[in-house]
């Protein structure tokens, strides 16, 4: 693809950046700003090993699901453990880097980091200040086309965190509870389904290879329910990084004794 500002394009030479005049450079400055802090946030919770997990409320933060160390509480390791105890491998290692994966080779971030990080482009209609443009043909950005699969295993670990949820309303001693951790638990969850279906593969997985709709009609409501999360996909990725940032840091509280949870039954 060739810039707008190269003659051999045929187009009209534009001196300047770009002729916009409104604050085009807020949305990926917003972007790499709120990117950055929540990495920051979610790596150094990884790696914090601790107040991960409220036993009397069987709470367990996503960002330690599913907590397969054998330095992980007993009560939290619902699948077992099996990975070694050292401070370079987070508790919940089977499952960050496919969530990342996922995230990272998913349609909507890709446009927010592109424009963000490589300014590529920034904005529409500002041109960007790289001299070639390979698209995604060569590695590493050759791999977004895995794509798809780690939707799959993006979608176990999403069955994972709602076992979790729903495991957190029996307490400790076999009865059930209700708290306001059980309340942020759900809607993680809810939010975790709303994106994860509402991705374009998903989409594609449900309604693809078909000739004729009308020959499959459960498909094609299907179809047509994940099409309208679809135009909210955008919308739905923000939100659960919002949700995983919060549901973490209020179990992180709780079990570091800085609050109680609100309990509205038991």
């Amino acid at each position: 693809m060739s810039s707008t500002t190269d003659a051999s394009a045929g187009r009209a030479q534009i001196a300047a950046r770009t002729l916009r005049t409104d604050r085009w450079w807020l949305p990926p400055l917003t972007t790499f700003v709120a990117f950055v802090a929540w990495v920051a946030y979610a790596t150094v919770r990884s790696f914090l090993q601790r107040d991960y997990f409220v036993a009397e409320y069987n709470y367990l933060t996503p960002f330690y699901s599913p907590c397969v160390s054998v330095g992980c509480v007993p009560e939290a390791s619902h699948f077992g453990q099996f990975l070694p105890d050292v401070w370079w491998l987070p508790y919940a290692a089977v499952s960050l880097p496919f969530l990342l994966l996922f995230r990272l080779t998913c349609y909507y971030y890709r446009k927010a980091y592109y424009r963000a990080f490589w300014l590529s482009p920034p904005a529409c209609a500002v041109a960007e200040p790289h001299a070639k443009y390979t698209g995604e043909t060569r590695f590493p950005l050759l791999m977004q086309n895995l794509h798809r699969y780690f939707f799959y295993i993006a979608t176990a670990i999403a069955l994972i965190n709602t076992y979790d949820a729903i495991l957190a309303f029996v307490k400790a001693d076999g009865s059930f509870g209700l708290g306001l951790g059980n309340i942020i638990l759900i809607v993680n969850v809810v939010f975790l389904w709303a994106y994860s279906l509402s991705c374009h593969s998903c989409r594609s997985i449900i309604g693809g290879r078909l000739n004729h709709f009308s020959k499959h009609p459960m498909r094609y409501k299907a179809w047509g329910f994940v099409s309208r999360l679809n135009t909210r996909h955008a919308t739905f990725a923000w939100i659960t990084l919002g949700t995983l940032a919060f549901t973490d840091f209020y179990i992180m509280a709780v079990s570091a004794g800085w609050i109680s949870d609100l309990r509205i039954v038991g």
